[in-house]
C-alpha cells in the first residue's frame, strides 16, 4: 500500500499568498491532467479550464473577487469564521489570490452536462487539481466567490454562453508553509448502519 497518496491528502491546505516564482507550463499540464482523471456525471467530462497568466487579467479577476468580498462576502463570513481564518480569507480576497502567478478558472460546458450535475462533475476535478498541486509542492485554493460576477468574469475571459465559470483556483509557490489541516475526527461524524449509532 502506498502511503504517498495519504501524505498528500493530509498536507493539502488552502494557500492564499504566493511568491512571484513562476509555475511552468509542464507543472500546470500535470495538474490539469490529474484534474481530468476525475469522475463526472455520465462521464461527460464537462470541464473547461482557462489558465490565466496575463497580469492585467489576473488583476481584473482579483478586482471582481474584492468587489464580491466587499459586497457581502465579508459580512457573511465574519459571522461564521474565527478571526484568524477570517483574516486569511480576507487577505486572499483583497489581492492574495490574484497575486498567484497562475489562476485556473474552472468552467462547465453545459453542452456536455446538465446544469443540475455541474457541481458533482466539476468539483471532483477541482479536488484532483488541488491534490496534484500539493503533490508538486505548489499552493492552491478553491475559491468560488468571484463567480458572483459571472457576467463580468465571462466577458473578461470571452466565455461562450454555454460555458459557466464555477471556480477560480490560484496556483503558485506558497509564501509560507502551512501546518496540518484542522479537522474533526471522522468518527465524530460517522454512523454505523443508522444515524446516531456510533462508529
Amino acid at each position: 500500500m502506498s502511503t504517498e497518496f495519504f501524505d498528500v491528502v493530509m498536507r493539502q491546505r488552502a494557500h492564499r499568498s504566493f511568491t512571484d516564482q513562476p509555475v511552468s507550463d509542464d507543472e500546470i499540464s500535470q495538474l490539469l491532467h490529474a484534474a481530468t482523471r476525475a469522475p463526472s456525471a455520465e462521464n461527460r467530462q464537462p470541464w473547461e479550464f482557462v489558465v490565466v497568466r496575463d497580469a492585467e487579467l489576473r488583476a481584473a479577476i482579483g478586482a471582481l473577487t474584492e468587489r464580491a468580498w466587499e459586497g457581502g462576502g465579508r459580512q457573511f463570513a465574519e459571522r461564521r469564521l474565527d478571526p484568524a481564518l477570517l483574516a486569511d480569507v480576507e487577505a486572499g480576497a483583497r489581492g492574495g489570490v490574484s497575486s498567484a502567478p497562475v489562476l485556473v478558472v474552472v468552467c462547465a460546458h453545459l453542452d456536455r452536462g446538465l446544469r443540475q450535475t455541474v457541481g458533482s462533475s466539476i468539483f471532483p476535478a477541482v479536488q484532483n487539481l488541488l491534490l496534484a498541486a500539493t503533490a508538486l509542492g505548489l499552493g492552491s485554493a478553491l475559491t468560488t466567490i468571484t463567480t458572483v460576477f459571472e457576467a463580468e468574469l465571462r466577458n473578461l475571459l470571452a466565455l461562450p454562453d454555454r460555458v459557466q465559470p464555477v471556480a477560480v483556483v490560484p496556483i503558485g509557490h506558497p509564501q509560507t508553509q502551512l501546518g496540518p489541516s484542522r479537522r474533526a475526527p471522522f468518527a465524530a461524524r460517522t454512523h454505523r448502519d443508522r444515524y446516531g449509532s456510533a462508529w
